[in-house]
C-alpha cells in the first residue's frame, strides 16, 4: 500500500523576495513548512549572496517548473572594477588587481558587444556537474575546473548607473543560463581592467515581478502560526491565513506564454486518463491554427488546471496530467 503524504495538496506558486545570505534550498523548506505543503521546489536557484525573486511551486505546480526555468529573468547588478576575484563575486578572494579604471563611455561601448547570442563560460564557482560532482566542491577542494563555454542570449543589457569610477550599476535581461557573474567577469576583461559581482537582484523571472513577492520575513511569521508538518492533513483547516492565502499564485500564472485550451468535463476526463482528445472544435481553432506538430499546450475544465499537452496533428496528447 502506498505511503501517505503528509501535508496539505496545496497547489500553485509562492514568489518569495529572497535576502542576501539565505540559500535557495532553505528558503524552499521554509515556504513548504509555512503552507504544510506536500511537495514544493523552485524555479531557478539564487546564490547566498543574491537578492530577489525566487519562484517556488507546490504541489501539481512542480510539473510546470520546467516553463519557468526557460523563462528570461532580469538582474539589477553593480559591478566593481579593478578586482578579478575566484568566485567572480564578493564571497571569493581576490585573484589579480588593476589600477585602470573605464569611463563610462567604455562601459557603455563594451556593453553592446555582449547583447544577443553570446559564448559564456560558466563560474568555476557553479552547480554545473562534472564527473557528477559539483563545480563548487571541485573548486573548493583545490581541483582545477574546466567548464566549457556554451551559448546564451542577452536581451538587453543598460548602464543604470555610474556609482563611482570603481562601480557601475546595470540592468540585464537574459535567457535561461546565463550568469550575470560571468558577465561582470568578462565585462572587466574587455575593458582591461577585471570586475566582479558586488551586488545582484533578481527582479523578474518570467511572468512573475517584484509585485508577486512576499518577504521571506512574513514567510518566517507564519510558520510559527500554521499546522504542524506531521499534522493529520483530516484535522486542518482548509483556510489558509489571510497573508500565506494571498500570497499563493494559480498554478498557470506560470504557463502564461503557453496557448491554452478549454475542454468540455468529458474531453477533461479523457486526458486524465491518458487518452488524447480531438482540436477541431470552433472554440479552439484560433489557438492551433498558429502551432505545429510537437508545440506545447496546455487545457483547462471547469476553471481548472487538467493537463499539459502536445499537439500531433489534429489531436493533443497529455504530456502531464496535472491532478488539482
Amino acid at each position: 500500500m502506498a505511503r501517505k503524504r503528509r501535508g496539505r495538496p496545496i497547489h500553485g506558486w509562492v514568489v518569495v523576495d529572497k535576502p542576501a545570505g539565505v540559500t535557495s534550498t532553505r528558503v524552499v523548506g521554509m515556504v513548504r513548512r509555512a503552507f504544510n505543503a506536500q511537495k514544493a521546489g523552485h524555479a531557478g536557484t539564487l546564490d547566498p549572496l543574491a537578492t530577489g525573486l525566487l519562484p517556488i511551486a507546490l504541489g501539481e505546480a512542480t510539473k510546470t517548473v520546467p516553463y519557468i526555468m526557460d523563462s528570461d529573468k532580469v538582474y539589477a547588478f553593480t559591478v566593481r572594477w579593478g578586482e578579478a576575484r575566484s568566485t567572480d563575486d564578493l564571497e571569493g578572494p581576490v585573484t589579480d588587481r588593476s589600477d585602470n579604471r573605464p569611463t563610462l563611455a567604455e562601459i557603455e561601448a563594451a556593453g553592446v558587444g555582449f547583447v544577443g547570442q553570446i559564448e559564456q563560460t560558466p563560474p568555476v564557482f557553479s552547480a554545473i556537474k562534472i564527473g557528477g560532482q559539483r563545480a563548487y566542491d571541485l573548486a573548493r577542494a583545490g581541483e582545477a575546473v574546466d567548464l566549457a563555454p556554451r551559448q546564451v542570449t542577452i536581451h538587453g543589457l543598460r548602464v543604470v548607473e555610474e556609482v563611482s569610477a570603481d562601480m557601475t550599476a546595470f540592468e540585464v535581461t537574459c535567457g535561461k543560463g546565463t550568469y550575470v557573474r560571468s558577465l561582470a567577469r568578462d565585462m572587466g576583461q574587455m575593458l582591461g581592467c577585471f570586475g566582479h559581482v558586488a551586488d545582484l537582484r533578481r527582479t523578474r523571472v518570467g511572468p512573475f515581478a517584484e509585485r508577486d513577492a512576499i518577504a521571506l520575513a512574513n514567510i518566517e511569521e507564519f510558520m510559527h502560526s500554521s499546522p504542524r508538518p506531521d499534522s493529520n492533513l483530516a484535522e486542518i483547516s482548509d483556510d489558509l491565513p489571510e497573508g500565506l492565502a494571498t500570497s499563493l499564485l494559480p498554478l498557470e500564472t506560470a504557463l502564461d506564454d503557453i496557448p491554452a485550451l478549454i475542454l468540455t468535463r468529458s474531453e477533461a476526463e479523457r486526458l486524465r486518463h491518458g487518452q488524447p482528445v480531438p482540436v477541431l472544435r470552433t472554440a479552439n481553432r484560433d489557438c492551433i491554427a498558429p502551432l505545429a506538430d510537437g508545440d506545447t499546450l496546455w487545457a483547462g475544465a471547469e476553471g481548472k488546471p487538467v493537463a499539459l499537452l502536445r499537439l500531433e496533428g489534429h489531436m493533443v496528447h497529455p504530456v502531464r496530467v496535472l491532478n488539482t
